[in-house]
């Protein structure tokens, strides 16, 4: 059983002593120390590079963080210090400088008594003309339902320059929630109660980081990250979560703060909450947070109109009202501001795209009147409510998910029109539905970009929830019904990747064939690429 047993590790001295290793399917939990998670790098610029690694020694260790153009570390051609310490759960990290832009390099971490990590590969980011960058993107990554495959898979490929995880890293659920005991592949599950308070949040990211294959991919390419709402409570905003009960758990701030301390601990990023990385003159990537700082809590239309009369005329009043307030928003006026100047300086300074990495789906999409068949014949009565009340939403152009741009469409609006005014070209990139998406985005009926969304690493999408109808034939139904909708999978499990050219941006989606086991075989891929200057998918 992959187990994760809090009181054992405590025990065992987790954050002074504790080590974890995958050994085939289990998780063993010693109290070996040392360098106990792998390394990891992140935050690449032209120049510099943040590298990490967990180091469990006697006390606060000082380590030494080395860089070289070959792997044998003939030339130690930069370094840097990092301090490993119980403050900071034994993680650590360096940002280590005075690199050439464009180029591969290798790294390791070293320890007073002359131990080494395991040997890295990163790489800095081009300066100049450059023709070519490729990115993996991730989103939505459960260990319960199943094997990284997605990880194992990107890991092995030389074609990528880095990685970027959109978020949903990892979940905050207790044993057999989410998933169930049922749906949980075995070897897989995880020991433990909801994560709330910091050591429960730094358990689970030790946890996921015992897994070899995120090991290896975080290994061998530079990071960009941010977080969603798993790594702290599910659907959460700026002022509480919908996993998040104040009356048991407590005060809404302290366990906000817990998960991102945990967060900026065991990852590879910086603390900036809105971050720029310019690809030469290819692309400008900008990746902001829609999360915890500013967002507005969500709408919820079903617990507005449930049990009630004239639920149409209710819905029109939400949708013409409620919905539509220019206040709510995900980033917040400042990030906003930050978003619409970099649109401006990055197409003034001649740069080819603009590349969106956030964490949730932008582009229209409502529920198609075919829903209604969809759910099984001994569905029960609030089930069936549901889909009633989705349907007619839909049938007023009201979306199926308010938890993403889709209930926030003022501040859609307003994130459009900038690109818009900026004369941008456009690639949103966008996970958390667990299904993979290509759109075409519009403002004012005006072309403003394109939207790459990427199917999950591992939780399970739409092809649970119409287990007796065709994915093929929800996926004709949706396109049908959202005219901006080019394409769409709604039952493969795995990751996309972004190749950007001068002239064309191109994502390809990995299919995998199963995440039950672990294998990384495909069962398709699906491209779909936008010409430089059309911000329309070809």
């Amino acid at each position: 059983m992959f187990e994760l047993d809090r009181r054992r590790l405590l025990h065992l001295g987790m954050f002074g002593a504790g080590a974890l290793a995958i050994p085939g399917t289990a998780l063993a939990i010693s109290s070996a120390r040392g360098f106990t998670h792998g390394i990891a790098s992140g935050e690449p610029s032209q120049k510099s590079v943040l590298l990490w690694t967990r180091f469990v020694g006697n006390g606060e260790t000082r380590l030494t963080a080395e860089v070289a153009e070959s792997e044998t570390f003939d030339r130690v051609i930069a370094d840097g210090e990092a301090i490993a310490s119980a403050a900071s759960n034994h993680t650590a990290k360096v940002v280590v400088s005075d690199l050439q832009p464009g180029r591969w390099y290798y790294y390791r971490f070293r320890s007073p008594d002359g131990t080494s990590s395991p040997i890295g590969r990163t790489r800095t980011l081009p300066d100049g003309p450059t023709s070519r960058f490729a990115m993996g993107v991730f989103s939505c990554s459960n260990i319960g339902f199943g094997w990284f495959n997605a990880y194992a898979h990107a890991a092995a490929r030389t074609d990528l320059d880095a990685v970027v995880h959109l978020g949903d890293y990892y979940y905050e659920y207790a044993r057999g929630d989410y998933p169930s005991r049922k749906e949980a592949v075995p070897e897989r599950l995880i020991t433990g109660g909801e994560c709330i308070h910091l050591t429960d949040y730094r358990l689970r990211h030790a946890a996921y980081r015992a897994d070899r294959d995120l090991q290896r991919m975080l290994r061998n390419f530079p990071l960009i990250a941010m977080w969603d709402d798993h790594e702290s409570a599910n659907d959460s905003w700026e002022g509480g979560a919908e996993n998040h009960q104040p009356k048991t758990e407590g005060l809404w701030g302290p366990r906000k703060a817990a998960a991102v301390k945990a967060y900026r601990e065991w990852m590879p990023v910086g603390d900036e909450t809105f971050a720029e990385y310019r690809i030469g003159d290819l692309a400008t990537i900008f990746r902001p947070e829609t999360r915890l700082t500013a967002r507005t809590h969500q709408l919820w239309l079903e617990g507005d109109v449930k049990g009630k009369p004239d639920q149409e005329a209710l819905m029109k009043a939400f949708r013409d009202g409620p919905w539509q307030d220019q206040g709510r928003t995900l980033m917040g006026a400042a990030q906003e501001k930050q978003l619409a100047d970099g649109f401006k300086g990055s197409t003034a300074s001649g740069v080819r795209w603009q590349v969106l990495a956030q964490e949730v789906v932008m582009g229209p999409l409502m529920l198609p009147q075919e829903a209604a068949n969809w759910i099984p014949a001994d569905a029960d009565a609030a089930t069936r409510e549901s889909v009633r009340i989705g349907l007619l939403a839909s049938s007023l152009g009201l979306p199926f998910n308010f938890d993403d741009w889709n209930g926030y469409p003022a501040a859609r609006a307003r994130v459009l029109k900038s690109a818009q005014e900026a004369n941008a070209n456009l690639v949103v990139l966008s996970g958390d539905s667990h299904n993979a998406w290509a759109i075409d985005l519009a403002n004012d009926a005006s072309r403003a970009g394109v939207e790459f969304a990427g199917q999950s690493v591992t939780s399970p999408g739409w092809e649970t929830d119409a287990l007796q109808i065709s994915p093929r034939e929800i996926e004709r139904a949706l396109m049908a019904r959202n005219k901006d909708l080019r394409w769409a999978n709604m039952n493969r499990r795995g990751y996309f990747s972004l190749e950007l050219t001068p002239d064309r941006a191109t994502s390809e989606w990995q299919l995998l064939d199963t995440v039950r086991q672990r294998s990384t075989a495909l069962a398709g891929t699906q491209r779909m690429s936008v010409d430089h200057g059309a911000n329309k998918i070809a």
